[in-house]
């Protein structure tokens, strides 16, 4: 029994660990958003293009949630032609 309250324990922390981790990923992620939708690419460095256009896409790639979520953690909110942060 103590051997599986140890278990329970170890788990329960580790679950904490990932849930912080997932929480400071949202937040690059949502910062990220909002950097990428506030950029005119037609004024970026060619060599910046490219490596915008692979955030954009990995972005774009998320479930919807998932970017919700995101821009939620920096209280984002990206709409037409401008980012919001709040």
């Amino acid at each position: 029994m103590r051997r599986r309250n140890e278990r329970s324990s170890m788990l329960g922390r580790e679950l904490e660990l990932l849930m912080g981790e997932r929480q400071t990923l949202l937040q690059v992620v949502g910062a990220t958003a909002a950097l990428i939708a506030s950029l005119d690419s037609r004024q970026l460095p060619l060599g910046a293009v490219k490596s915008a256009d692979l955030v954009a896409s990995t972005i774009n790639s998320l479930p919807d949630e998932t970017l919700r979520d995101a821009l939620a953690a920096v209280h984002a909110e990206i709409e037409e032609e401008r980012v919001v942060i709040g």
